[in-house]
């Protein structure tokens, strides 16, 4: 994926986007005194009564809008040499971008699990099929980078791949009643692992493309 590696605006954007993840809701909660991060899910910072409701929405907008440009820069990288790939890698960080950015941006979870309106139900939803979509990513970057006989970043992109399954898992039995004595209860912590084990690969290729 030379001509990715090649842009070094799009590395920096993509660089400080996913950065913006993790730094940009741990400044807003600190403006939400109801909030915990441990917890409860970052999508709660954009609720009905949260007072960062805007911020954290529009973020989650601008987060599914670039990485739609995202999913079209990589697959359009690989078309040539592997186009089956190429398909599967807009998939898994389009429908990401679209579901658990665009369309959770819009419409809103409630802070409250016990409140579901329609708006809840479709953020619920598309959030939940965006991170099973986004959750092949590594995999995905893993047998690219190992045809590409870029065995390093094959192997970081792979152990990504099993640490975000399991985080995942972790996150999904979170919800469950019988874990709340245990540590699966933090479901904001476990929430967040998975989603920087699944950001591992941008963040590698990003890096190592400005620094190295």
């Amino acid at each position: 994926m030379r001509n990715i590696a090649d842009n070094r605006l799009f590395n920096i954007i993509l660089l400080f986007t996913m950065i913006g993840e993790f730094l940009i809701p741990w400044i807003l909660e600190q403006f939400y005194a109801e909030y915990n991060g441990k917890i409860m899910v970052m999508s709660a910072l954009g609720s009905p009564g949260s007072p960062v409701r805007l911020v954290y929405n529009l973020w989650l907008v601008w987060l599914g809008v670039f990485l739609i440009y995202t999913a079209s820069i990589y697959c359009s990288s690989l078309r040539a040499k592997f186009p089956v790939l190429a398909v599967f890698m807009l998939l898994s960080i389009g429908i990401f971008a679209v579901g658990a950015g665009l369309i959770s941006g819009i419409f809103s979870v409630n802070e409250s699990k016990d409140i579901v309106t329609t708006a809840s139900k479709i953020h619920g939803v598309s959030s939940a099929i965006g991170f099973m979509a986004l959750l092949f990513f590594p995999l995905l970057n893993g047998v690219v980078s190992f045809k590409q006989k870029d065995i390093p970043e094959s192997m970081i992109s792979i152990s990504s791949f099993m640490l975000s399954l399991v985080c995942f898992v972790c996150f999904v039995m979170g919800d469950k009643v019988q874990f709340q004595n245990t540590i699966l209860k933090y479901e904001g912590l476990w929430e967040r692992l998975t989603l920087f084990c699944m950001y591992v690969p941008f963040i590698y290729k990003a890096i190592g493309s400005l620094f190295f």
